[in-house]
């Protein structure tokens, strides 16, 4: 299993829903949420392999900042 954390600007509900299909019906996503109380609007994932490459480009060809949180 591997916890993937993301900074980005998914800031509202319904940026987060917009985005929901695609973290929902991608095969390795087992998890994920959106804090929108943190400054960086934190994504978290939990998937079955690392996904760092694929969740960035996926946010970034939808619009969306997304860049990796150091541990």
């Amino acid at each position: 299993m591997n916890v993937l954390v993301f900074k980005t600007n998914l800031s509202s509900p319904p940026l987060i829903e917009w985005m929901a299909p695609l973290f929902n019906l991608h095969p390795c996503i087992s998890e994920w949420s959106v804090d929108t109380e943190d400054l960086d609007n934190v994504l978290r994932i939990v998937s079955s392999k690392p996904l760092e490459k694929d969740v960035i480009q996926l946010m970034q060809s939808k619009g969306f900042v997304c860049e990796v949180l150091p541990d």
